[in-house]
C-alpha cells in the first residue's frame, strides 16, 4: 500500500474520531428530554453515561486502526504488532455489538408506552450488523497475518 494512501486513511480515522466525539458532546444537548435540564442533569443521565462508557471500545478500535495503518506504512504488516492490533479491533467490535444489543433490548422492554422505539431499534440493528462485519473482517485478516508471523521464527532459526 502506498505511503500516501495510508496517511490519507489515518487522517480519515482522525476525522471519524473527532466527529464522533463532537456528536457525543453535542447530541445530548439537543435531545427532547434535555430542553428543561441543567448541564449536569443532561450528562448524568444513566443512558448517556452508558453510551460514553461503551464508546471507549469504539475509540480504542479507532486508535488500533490508526496504529495498524502506521505499521502498513512501515512495511510491518506481517508483524506480531499488526496481529495484536487486529485482535484488539476484533474484541472492541464484539464489545460494541453486545453493548448495542443490550441497549436495544433495554429500550425495547422499558420504553415509555407513548414513545415508538422503532428508530432507535433500527439504528441499533444497523450498528450491530456493522460491528459483526468488522469482527468477521478482523478475524479473517488476523488469521491471514498470523500464518506468516508463526512461520517467521522457524525461518529465522534455519538461517
Amino acid at each position: 500500500m502506498k505511503k500516501n494512501a495510508t496517511i490519507f486513511l489515518q487522517v480519515v480515522i482522525i476525522i471519524i474520531g473527532i466527529t464522533a466525539l463532537g456528536i457525543m458532546i453535542w447530541f445530548p444537548l439537543t435531545e427532547g428530554r434535555a430542553v428543561n435540564l441543567d448541564l449536569f442533569s443532561i450528562y448524568a443521565d444513566p443512558f448517556i453515561i452508558y453510551g460514553y462508557v461503551v464508546s471507549i471500545a469504539f475509540f480504542v478500535a479507532l486508535h488500533q486502526a490508526f496504529k495498524l495503518f502506521g505499521y502498513i506504512r512501515q512495511n510491518k504488516l506481517s508483524s506480531p504488532s499488526s496481529v495484536k492490533a487486529l485482535r484488539i479491533i476484533k474484541y472492541c467490535a464484539i464489545i460494541l455489538s453486545v453493548s448495542i444489543v443490550m441497549a436495544v433490548l433495554y429500550i425495547t422492554i422499558f420504553h415509555n408506552k407513548d414513545d415508538d422505539p422503532a428508530g432507535f431499534v433500527a439504528i441499533g440493528i444497523l450498528a450491530t450488523f456493522i460491528s459483526i462485519i468488522i469482527v468477521t473482517m478482523a478475524t479473517v485478516f488476523e488469521r491471514t497475518l498470523q500464518n506468516p508471523v508463526d512461520i517467521k521464527p522457524d525461518n529465522d532459526l534455519t538461517v
